[in-house]
């Protein structure tokens, strides 16, 4: 087991209470083990790779896990675009709880990453993408009808929200960039790949 997957399997075994579902604490887990193992390798603060603060890092364990210390971090920078991709999630989140606003901040955070966002999440698979946003963002998965890539999406939407069209075709199936907007976004999961000991992106230093 690789190091990413063995911090996964950790936050796993000490994470859960019975106010948040396994679910939840399988998505927390895989992008705190991602994103540690991301600060471990290319010597960043662990509030540049899941874009929350010292405190909210301490709401999330004590949401998730209770018996869990994480390493000291500062306030990530956020630019004009993540807070923009913050206020989206936030304002189509399902319940406006503490543990989804620090998932809007994680996963806008994420997105600056430069895989499909499944794989930035530390996920086994898109599948499991649909499922948090189908959750937890349900008025973004409708909205998501299409199955555009997320990231795309996202990127629409501010666009959008900004009074600017983003594409030149009127309407997708015109467009000759269809693919890129809407092709499959397979892969091999990045926690899979690092225990496989395969280079992930800036992480080739560590290997």
């Amino acid at each position: 087991m690789g190091r990413a997957e063995s911090i996964y399997a950790e936050l796993l075994w000490e994470g859960g209470n019975a106010h948040v579902p396994a679910f939840d604490v399988h998505i927390a887990s895989c992008i705190l083990a991602l994103s540690l193992f991301e600060s471990e390798c290319e010597g960043s603060s662990l509030a540049d790779a899941t874009g929350l603060d010292g405190e909210e890092l301490s709401e999330l364990c004590r949401l998730v896990y209770p018996n869990v210390s994480l390493p000291e971090a500062g306030d990530p920078v956020v630019g004009k675009e993540e807070q923009a991709l913050r206020d989206i999630l936030w304002m189509n989140c399902s319940e406006a709880s503490v543990l989804e606003l620090l998932l809007t901040r994680m996963i806008a955070r994420r997105c600056q990453r430069p895989n499909h966002l499944w794989q930035d999440l530390g996920l086994a698979s898109r599948i499991e993408l649909s499922m948090l946003m189908e959750q937890h963002f349900p008025r973004l998965a409708m909205k998501n009808s299409a199955d555009m890539k997320w990231k795309k999406f996202f990127y629409r939407m501010m666009c959008s929200a900004e009074g600017f069209r983003l594409c030149s075709a009127p309407v997708c199936t015109e467009c000759d960039d269809f693919e890129s907007c809407f092709g499959a976004e397979d892969g091999e999961a990045l926690l899979a790949r690092i225990a496989n000991g395969k280079s992930v992106s800036a992480q080739e230093a560590c290997q």
